[in-house]
């Protein structure tokens, strides 16, 4: 999985492409670690993002209750895959996605 961060004062944009399974979601967590501080407002841009697994889902319920009293997170340009797995696990219930 290819991962790219572009931070611009408290913004934080988190392009993903590539599968986030097991292997990845440990990169994925490790580089977050480094880059959330100061950062109120994270945005993960789904766009080529092509299929996530338990191990990525766990990764972004981490980031979301870190965000949670920080500011904000948002996820865009889901594709329909990964939707249904959004739906399935109740995601959709409190993720906010653009």
């Amino acid at each position: 999985m290819k991962i790219t961060m572009n931070r611009k004062d408290n913004e934080l944009i988190v392009a993903l492409q590539g599968r986030l399974d097991s292997l990845s979601a440990l990169d994925l967590d490790k580089k977050l670690d480094s880059e959330l501080d100061g950062i109120e407002k994270l945005i993960f841009d789904f766009e080529k993002l092509e299929y996530i697994s338990s191990a990525g889902l766990r990764i972004l319920l981490s980031v979301y209750s870190t965000m949670e009293s920080r500011g904000k997170m948002i996820v865009r340009n889901i594709n329909r895959n990964v939707k249904s797995v959004f739906e399935i696990t109740g995601f959709l219930a409190f993720i906010n996605i653009e």
